[in-house]
């Protein structure tokens, strides 16, 4: 077998003392060179506040940071906690069961059960296998790829995604109101009824050498938004004014990214947040993200109201498909 089609939950459990050489990073980004700050913590939002308060709070973290915790929002802790035992139960499962819902990036496929693989000998990969379906609107759902065990997968994951969607209506009414705008301005741009919900849970399994590896390398989310619920164990990571800065658990708390949508639509305001996640030598590490994003032909730019001779615009208009296309390639936007 191929090494780079090894799953690493199957590398994990068979005895690994040793990274092999396309999980050990370079020396600069490895955790122990690069070290997370202490004694700062990540901004964290009330939804109970006054809405003047909320409007302020959030414009200012998307601002600074690109990010906050959410607390007191509308999704049941009871929602959270399903969604994440069908997750667990399913990278439970035997990998022979797995493997029937693997995807294939390369021929364009990608729901389903994956691990990152090397185009070439040089290129790292990263220590995590992942689960990755659309979850909105119904017409680009695939069911078919959806696990079918746990039997209780699709009632928790709709359940829960159905309780995020009037969070992430909230949040972006929030944030236009922040610009400036109107409600539902945001909405708008990015197709209202079309705005798609994908879920990508991601599994990191112990590693032997944490501090040489990474569960994901330091990028920006190609979303307008990215609402996320990990289990206990710590990982993740944000770059604030040069160093990174690492995010406590929060119970039952919503970890908010901007993605790099948000950042075009309101044209730099808000900043697309880059993150990493590290992994545990001893713990297994899980996260349940969501990536909210228009649709492939939606077209994508700063919105005119917030361009004026003092604040020209800072990016091009294209469709989201394009800036995907741009992005997976690597090519300037």
């Amino acid at each position: 077998m191929e090494v780079e089609r090894v799953r690493v939950q199957s590398l994990a459990h068979g005895g690994l003392h040793e990274l092999p050489a396309q999980f050990i990073r370079p020396a600069s980004e490895r955790p122990e060179n690069s070290k997370a700050l202490d004694g700062v913590t990540v901004p964290v939002v009330s939804l109970s506040q006054p809405h003047d308060v909320i409007v302020d709070e959030i414009s200012r973290a998307c601002s600074e940071w690109g990010f906050f915790l959410l607390t007191d929002h509308d999704v049941s802790p009871a929602a959270i906690l399903r969604l994440k035992e069908v997750g667990e139960e399913f990278f439970n499962l035997p990998l022979k069961e797995k493997e029937s819902y693997a995807n294939d990036p390369s021929s364009g496929r990608f729901d389903g059960y994956g691990t990152k693989m090397t185009k070439n000998l040089d290129e790292k990969v990263e220590w995590v296998d992942y689960f990755f379906h659309v979850m909105h609107p119904p017409k680009k759902v695939n069911y078919d790829i959806w696990p079918k065990n746990p039997s209780s997968y699709r009632g928790a994951t709709e359940e829960y995604g159905r309780e995020l969607q009037q969070v992430t209506n909230k949040i972006l009414e929030l944030l236009s109101e922040g610009l400036g705008l109107e409600g539902k301005a945001l909405r708008y741009c990015l197709r209202d009824e079309e705005i798609e919900y994908e879920m990508k849970i991601n599994m990191y399994p112990p590693c032997p050498q944490p501090e040489l590896a990474l569960g994901v390398e330091p990028h920006t989310d190609m979303s307008a938004l990215t609402l996320l619920v990990p289990n206990d164990v710590p990982g993740l990571q944000v770059w604030k004014d040069g160093n990174w800065v690492a995010v406590n658990y929060l119970p039952n708390a919503l970890f908010v990214h901007v993605g790099d949508q948000v950042e075009v639509l309101s044209n730099g305001k808000y900043k697309s947040v880059l993150h990493r996640s590290l992994v545990d030598k001893e713990r297994t590490r899980m996260s349940w993200a969501v990536f909210v994003t228009p649709p492939h032909e939606a077209m994508i730019g700063p919105i005119p109201e917030l361009i004026n001779e003092e604040n020209p615009s800072k990016y091009s208009t294209k469709t989201y498909a394009e800036y995907r296309h741009r992005k997976f390639n690597k090519i300037p936007q």
